[in-house]
C-alpha cells in the first residue's frame, strides 16, 4: 500500500524509492494517470481562465484541471504555494504539481539574449547565469524551465535565432551543456536548482524560407551531423526534459514522429526523461494534415513517446476511452505517467511539494547585487565591435551627443524576457550621467515608423507620433550633431521585432531610424553606432557610413551600464559573432561551415562565369562567424605543428604566438578550425574545434597551443557512423572563421 508524506512537512531528505513510485502508479486510476500527462495554463488556477464554454471543447474539464500534472505560466512564491496546497488537498493521491515557465535568459535579473551569450565565447558564464536564473526562479516557486534552446540557426529571417547560441554545432554544444548544468546543478533536489528542458527536438532552427512554424527540409545526414550535437550535449549533461518542435521532418510532424522520438531521441541519444510537446502541438497534427481528428492526434503522439500534452487537452479528452477500447495500450500511459512521477521525485516534491518557494528569499535573491554584477559582466563580454576607425573609445570628459530611440529606452531585455521588469533597467542616459560625463541627449526619432505595430506575449506597441513631431525630433538631433565632436547613435531593432513568430523578409534597422542615421551622418562624420538587435541584420549602409559600430544585441538588465563601460574604455570589447551577418538577405541561410562545391568561387581570383557565385553580391557575409574587433591590435604568428602526422591514439599540438601590438590591454579569442581535405562524405571548408581566450598587455606576447586528438577529426561517415578516416587535414588558427593561417597534417592508418 502506497503512503505519502504530509505535504506540510518540508525538508525531508529521502526520495521515494522505485518500489514506492510503482505502488503509487498501480493505485492511480486511468484518469489520474492520463491527467498527469496534461499541462494547463496557470490561469486555470488563478481564476484568469474558466474551464467553461470553448475551453471544454479542448477537453480541459474541471476534473482534468484538478488532476493536471503540471502548470505553465504562473510564478511567485505566495501564489505557487497556495495553488500547490489547494491542489494537493483535492488530489486523490496528494501528488504535487510541477510549475513550469520559459526562463530563457534570466528570470528577473535579465542576462543578454542567448545569441548574445554565444558571442561571449565563454560557456562558463552561461553556466553561472543559468545558475543565477535558476535561483531566482526556484525561490519564486518554479520547478522547470523550457531552456536551453539548442536549435542550430543559419537563417536570420527566423526571429527565434535570438534564443539560440548560433550557427556552429561545437559552440552550441558547449553552451547547451553549460546551461543544463547551471540550471540543474549536480542534483535536482538541491536548493535553488530547477529542471532544464532541451528544445526544440529536432531541427526547428531550419524552417523553410525562415518562416516560423514552417516545414523543415533536412537530409538525415545534415540533421545528425550538424543539428543533433547540441541536443545531445544537453541530454548528456543530464537534462530532465526535452520538448518537441512544431515542424515536420521527413514529412512527419515532430510531435507525432515515432522515428524521431523513439529511435533517435530515446535509443540513439539515450534520453530517458520526460518528453513534452510544445504549446498545442499535439492538436496541430490535425492542421498539418497528419491526423484527421483529435483522436488520431492523441494516438500518434503517445505512440511517438510524448509524455505531456501542453495546452491542447487532447490527451485528457481522448486517451482514457482509447485505452478502454484497446486502441492505445495502457502500458504507454504507465510509461509516460511514471516518467512524470520520477521527475517530481527527482525534484524532491513528494517530500517538500513547495521545494524552494519562499517569499522572504524572493526579496533577498531577486535582482540582488551579485546577479546584477554578473549580468553587467556578461553584457560587456557579449558586445561585438564590428568597426572602429578611431572613434572609440570615447575620451573621458569629452563632450559627446547621444542620439537615438535607445538613449532613453529601458526596453532592452529581449522578447522572451516577459518575467523581467523594465523599471529595473537603467537607460543609456542614466548610465552616462552616473559617470559624470559631459554629454547631450536627444531621441531623434521614434523606435518605429507610424505604421508599424508589434505584439509580444504580454504587450503591444504602437507609437502615435505625427510626421511633424518626427521632423521636429530629427531637426533637434541634427542641430546637436552639428555642434558635437562625436555622436553616439543608439539605434536598432525593437525588442519585439525578434523572437517567436517574428519572421522577417527585410532584416534591417527600421526605416525611420535609418532616415535619422543618414541625416546625422550628413552633418557629422564622427558617428559611432550602438546597434541593438536580436538577430543578424543587413547593415551595409551603417557599416559604410559610420566610423564605429558596436553591436550590443538585447543586453539585459545591466545593459546600459555595460555599454557605458565599453564606450568609455573601461573595458575592451571581446565579443565574437556566433552567427554570420549577411551582406544582404539574399544570401540567407548563410554560414561559415559550408561545403565546398565542384565549382567554388574564389573572391578576386575567378573571373569566369561558371562558378558558384552571385551576379550582383559577394558570396561572403558582411561579417563572418567568429569576427570581432578590439580597441587594441593582435598579431598571430604562422601555425606550428609539433609533428606532421598522427595515429588515432596520438595527438598533434598546434601552436601560434600571439602579440598585443596595440596600446591597450585586450583579450583575443583564438579559434582553431579543421578541414578534412578528402573524405567519404564531403566536409565543410572549416569546422570550429576549439578556442581560447587570451588577455595580453601592450607589447606582450604568448604562445598558445591546442591539442588535436582523433575526436576532433570524427564525422558522420558514409557508413552512418561517427568516426575518423585517414588522410590529410588542414588546421587553421586565427581570430575568425576567414583565417587562412594554416598548416597541414596527416592522420595515418593504425
Amino acid at each position: 500500500m502506497y503512503e505519502r508524506n504530509d505535504p506540510d512537512k518540508e525538508g525531508m531528505e529521502i526520495n521515494m524509492t522505485k518500489q514506492e513510485l510503482s505502488a503509487l502508479l498501480r493505485e492511480m486510476s486511468l484518469e489520474e494517470k492520463v491527467n498527469q500527462m496534461m499541462q494547463v495554463a496557470g490561469g486555470f488556477f488563478t481564476g484568469d481562465l474558466v474551464a467553461m464554454g470553448p475551453i471544454r471543447d479542448k477537453g480541459i474539464t474541471e476534473e482534468a484541471i484538478s488532476q493536471a500534472g503540471s502548470v505553465i505560466g504562473v510564478y511567485g512564491a505566495e501564489k505557487t504555494r497556495r495553488i500547490q496546497q489547494d491542489y494537493m488537498e483535492k488530489h486523490p493521491h496528494k501528488i504535487p504539481l510541477l510549475f513550469m515557465l520559459d526562463v530563457i535568459n534570466g528570470f528577473k535579473t535579465i542576462f543578454p539574449i542567448p545569441l548574445a551569450q554565444g558571442a561571449a565565447f565563454e560557456p562558463e558564464l552561461a553556466e553561472k547565469s543559468a545558475r543565477a536564473a535558476a535561483k531566482e526562479a526556484a525561490v519564486s516557486g518554479l520547478h522547470v524551465t523550457f531552456a536551453p534552446m539548442c536549435d542550430l540557426v543559419r537563417d536570420a529571417r527566423w526571429g527565434r535565432v535570438m534564443e539560440s547560441t548560433g550557427e556552429d554545432p561545437y559552440l552550441n554544444s558547449l553552451y547547451a551543456e553549460a546551461m543544463v548544468k547551471g540550471f540543474q546543478g549536480k542534483d535536482l533536489k538541491e536548493k535553488y536548482h530547477i529542471a532544464a528542458c532541451v528544445k526544440h527536438f529536432a531541427g526547428y532552427g531550419a524552417p523553410t524560407a525562415g518562416r516560423d512554424y514552417n516545414t523543415v527540409e533536412l537530409s538525415q545526414h545534415t540533421l545528425k551531423e550538424f543539428y543533433l550535437p547540441a541536443y545531445k550535449a544537453g541530454i548528456d549533461a543530464g537534462a530532465a526534459m526535452v520538448m518537441t518542435s512544431f515542424h515536420t521532418i521527413n514529412g512527419i510532424p515532430a510531435t507525432g514522429n515515432r522515428w524521431l522520438m523513439r529511435d533517435i531521441l530515446r535509443k540513439e541519444l539515450g534520453f530517458d526523461g520526460v518528453l513534452i510537446s510544445d504549446w498545442g502541438a499535439v492538436e496541430e497534427l490535425i492542421c498539418h494534415g497528419y491526423c484527421a481528428n483529435r483522436r488520431e492526434a492523441a494516438a500518434r503522439s503517445v505512440k511517438a513517446g510524448v509524455d505531456i500534452d501542453m495546452m491542447s487537452g487532447v490527451y485528457a479528452e481522448q486517451l482514457c476511452e482509447m485505452v478502454r477500447e484497446n486502441v492505445v495500450s495502457e502500458t504507454l500511459i504507465d510509461e509516460a505517467a511514471c516518467r512524470i512521477l520520477e521527475l517530481k521525485n527527482r525534484l524532491g516534491l513528494f517530500e517538500n511539494p513547495y521545494k524552494d518557494a519562499d517569499e522572504s528569499k524572493e526579496k533577498e535573491v531577486i535582482l540582488c547585487w551579485e546577479h546584477r554584477e554578473l549580468a553587467r559582466e556578461y553584457a560587456r563580454k557579449s558586445f561585438v565591435l564590428l568597426k572602429n576607425e578611431g572613434v572609440l573609445p570615447l575620451a573621458k570628459g569629452s563632450r559627446t551627443v547621444y542620439i537615438g530611440p535607445y538613449v532613453d529606452n529601458r526596453n532592452m531585455i529581449g522578447a522572451w524576457s516577459f518575467t523581467g521588469d523594465t523599471d529595473c533597467v537603467a537607460t543609456i542616459r542614466e548610465a552616462v550621467e552616473e559617470r559624470g560625463e559631459e554629454a547631450v541627449f536627444c531621441q531623434g526619432c521614434p523606435m518605429l515608423g507610424p505604421d508599424m505595430h508589434l505584439e509580444g506575449f504580454t504587450e503591444k506597441t504602437e507609437e502615435e507620433i505625427s510626421r511633424e513631431e518626427c521632423e521636429r525630433m530629427m531637426e533637434e538631433a541634427v542641430q546637436q550633431a552639428k555642434r558635437a565632436g562625436k555622436v553616439v547613435l543608439a539605434i536598432g531593432e525593437h525588442r519585439l521585432q525578434s523572437g517567436e513568430a517574428t519572421s522577417s523578409a527585410y532584416i534591417q534597422v527600421p526605416q525611420i531610424q535609418m532616415e535619422l542615421f543618414r541625416r546625422i551622418c550628413e552633418v557629422n562624420d564622427q558617428v559611432a553606432v550602438v546597434l541593438f538587435a536580436g538577430r543578424p541584420l543587413d547593415i551595409r549602409e551603417i557599416a559604410e557610413k559610420a566610423k564605429a559600430v558596436l553591436l550590443v544585441w538585447m543586453p539585459g538588465t545591466e545593459g546600459a551600464g555595460a555599454i557605458a563601460d565599453i564606450l568609455y574604455g573601461d573595458f575592451c570589447p571581446t565579443g565574437k559573432l556566433p552567427m554570420s551577418f549577411p551582406y544582404c538577405v539574399g544570401q540567407v541561410p548563410v554560414h561559415y561551415n559550408e561545403y565546398a562545391t565542384g565549382r567554388p568561387y574564389r573572391e578576386k581570383e575567378d573571373r569566369g562565369r561558371f562558378h558558384s557565385g552571385y551576379l550582383d553580391i559577394p558570396n561572403a557575409p558582411l561579417y563572418p562567424f567568429g569576427y570581432g574587433l578590439s580597441y587594441t591590435r593582435f598579431e598571430i604568428s604562422p601555425v606550428e605543428l609539433d609533428r606532421n602526422s598522427m595515429r588515432r591514439d596520438e595527438k598533434i599540438t598546434a601552436s601560434v604566438t600571439v602579440k598585443n601590438a596595440g596600446q591597450r590591454t585586450g583579450t583575443e579569442t583564438l579559434q582553431l578550425y579543421i578541414h578534412d581535405i578528402a573524405a567519404s562524405v564531403v566536409r565543410p571548408v572549416k569546422e570550429l574545434k576549439d578556442f581560447c581566450k587570451i588577455t595580453l598587455r601592450p607589447g606582450e606576447e604568448r604562445k598558445v597551443s591546442f591539442s588535436i586528438t582523433e575526436d576532433k577529426l570524427c564525422f558522420l561517415t558514409e557508413n552512418d557512423r561517427w568516426e575518423s578516416e585517414p588522410g590529410e587535414f588542414e588546421v587553421f588558427i586565427g581570430s575568425d572563421s576567414t583565417t587562412e593561417n594554416r598548416a597541414v597534417f596527416t592522420l595515418t592508418e593504425d
